[in-house]
């Protein structure tokens, strides 16, 4: 007689899609990149987007955008429309401001990334910028985001103040689900009982987000600490965790900016960490280009 046959290990059932499926990595194992002109955000290069929480007037923003250029920075950071706790505080100047910011692009070279608020400045905001932020506080403003995933422009979409990692990740799907799969995930700190910090950066997010979703990560340590001496080691700390990028706010002089200059850095110090940066870069798989090698890149 012959000996039966070993039986045949039953196949493993078809994992369960979670709520977010295009932004799954189930349904997309490779890492996604997301196209800003020149640059690729997701790739070896880690991009660093810097520049003032606002925007305030031409030569705070045109300077601004020199000195974060001249130390590496491969994007401009800059708000025009500001959402703000009080209704007393600077909004921001609106289409002025994003006059100031394509200035600082003709300037510079540089991409330009910059807050939008309501779906009726869309298009207005989108003729200005190469990527469109999406606020902490918007996050799940769902009707926003349909609209947002109708645009031709990467979308840069941060993690709300109270919001999981799924609810982060469900909010993304709306706008690969309306046709837009440029989009760029964004940490920047979730409201915790802890008040040395003006939030608590979930430097955990980024592994976690990695292992269930293909899209980029960077982390805005600037708006996690809200102190511009914790700015550094949570910058270091993004690189080491994993993250594709950092967003920071720099001011040529923080103590006179009309929004957040208690955790701006200064050019000089924003210069120091973009070299501290890329000397531990390539300890992680990593490099930051010097803007030398952005200009040979260019054949300039």
């Amino acid at each position: 007689m012959t000996e039966p046959q070993a039986a045949q290990a039953a196949p493993e059932p078809p994992k369960k899609l979670p709520p977010y499926k295009l932004t799954s990595r189930i349904t997309h194992p490779e890492d996604s990149l997301v196209r800003v002109g020149d640059l690729t955000v997701g790739g070896p290069e880690f991009i660093v987007m810097a520049g003032p929480c606002s925007v305030e007037h031409d030569p705070q923003m045109l300077g601004t955008a020199w000195d974060v250029k001249l130390s590496g920075a491969h994007i401009i950071r800059g708000g025009a429309f500001k959402p703000r706790s009080s209704p007393y505080s600077f909004q921001g100047l609106a289409e002025e401001g994003l006059k100031m910011l394509s200035k600082a692009r003709e300037l510079t070279g540089l991409p330009v990334v910059t807050e939008v608020m309501d779906s009726t400045d869309i298009d207005l905001v989108e003729s200005y910028a190469d990527i469109l932020q999406v606020g902490a506080r918007n996050s799940q403003n769902f009707s926003l985001l349909k609209r947002l995933s109708k645009c031709r422009k990467p979308v840069l979409l941060k993690r709300g103040l109270m919001n999981t990692v799924d609810e982060l990740l469900c909010s993304a799907e709306y706008l690969l689900a309306g046709g837009n799969d440029q989009v760029i995930l964004c940490e920047r700190g979730i409201r915790t009982f802890e008040p040395s910090t003006r939030n608590t950066l979930d430097i955990s997010a980024v592994p976690a987000i990695k292992e269930r979703s293909h899209l980029p990560v960077i982390i805005d340590p600037s708006h996690a600490s809200g102190k511009r001496h914790y700015v550094a080691p949570l910058a270091k700390a993004a690189l080491a965790v994993g993250a594709d990028g950092l967003m920071i706010e720099v001011h040529c002089a923080p103590e006179l900016a009309l929004c957040d200059g208690e955790e701006s850095l200064t050019p000089q110090s924003f210069r120091e960490l973009m070299a501290q940066l890329a000397d531990i870069a390539p300890h992680f798989g990593r490099r930051i280009s010097t803007l030398s090698q952005h200009e040979e890149s260019k054949g300039l």
